[in-house]
């Protein structure tokens, strides 16, 4: 029997423009599936219900694969693609597979060589690092720094230690209610010369990407950030 294809369905950063971050065709190819593997039933139905799908939502097969699913399960996501069906991944937000625990189940389809097709889609990350001017040769995506304050202080300064040592932007991102709280920590223990982008609300329409030295950000009104998606880029470099 044939197997079905994985395919990798990005979605929108917020309550954007659809049409302004995904391509026709990927639209299309979502609206023709009924069987998803999905990070949470609310966004996903959310999402599809907007895009509206061929067969009306409430028919659907939504499959939950998140932080609290056991890499036991993940074998069953499997089943219907197996069984010959296409079925669609999808993050709560942005492209499945990157900073996502969908990436699980791409691993098993491609051991057991099931088809797995990525579509173009807005990245929060990629995105951020695409307009921060920071090093894109050579870049790190940490995910969250530790929540206790003395924790989390000590490895802004490993960042920024490896940054300056290996030439190497340093990616991460906090819970949106404690963004204030990480950006006046990175201001109080980074270097002077240490390049910080803040990129908050990708591809929204309240959009901020700011790039400066920590001295810089010092002389400057902060933004306002709490709850907003943001993304942290710092790259260290030696004095000159």
């Amino acid at each position: 029997m044939k197997f079905g294809t994985l395919y990798l369905i990005p979605v929108t950063l917020g309550d954007d423009n659809i049409s302004k971050v995904l391509p026709a065709d990927v639209l299309s190819l979502a609206q023709q599936l009924d069987t998803f593997v999905v990070e949470s039933e609310k966004s996903a139905r959310h999402f599809l219900s907007t895009i509206k799908t061929i067969k009306p939502v409430r028919e659907l097969t939504l499959n939950l694969l998140n932080e609290h699913t056991e890499d036991k399960d993940v074998a069953g996501l499997l089943a219907p693609l197996l069984a010959g069906k296409d079925v669609g991944l999808m993050s709560d937000a942005g492209c499945p597979g990157i900073a996502d625990p969908g990436a699980k189940l791409v691993e098993l389809a491609h051991q057991k060589g099931v088809r797995v097709v990525p579509f173009v889609g807005p990245s929060s990350i990629v995105l951020s690092l695409m307009a921060s001017g920071l090093n894109g040769q050579q870049f790190a995506f940490l995910g969250y720094l530790p929540i206790d304050k003395a924790l989390r202080n000590q490895k802004l300064k490993e960042i920024e230690k490896r940054s300056l040592s290996h030439k190497e932007t340093q990616l991460f991102i906090e819970t949106p209610y404690r963004n204030q709280h990480m950006l006046e920590a990175i201001l109080a223990v980074c270097q002077a010369n240490t390049r910080l982008c803040v990129a908050c609300d990708i591809s929204l329409s309240t959009e901020m990407i700011i790039t400066r030295t920590i001295a810089s950000w010092k002389k400057n009104p902060l933004p306002e950030l709490h709850k907003r998606p943001t993304v942290f880029l710092l790259l260290a470099e030696f004095l000159t």
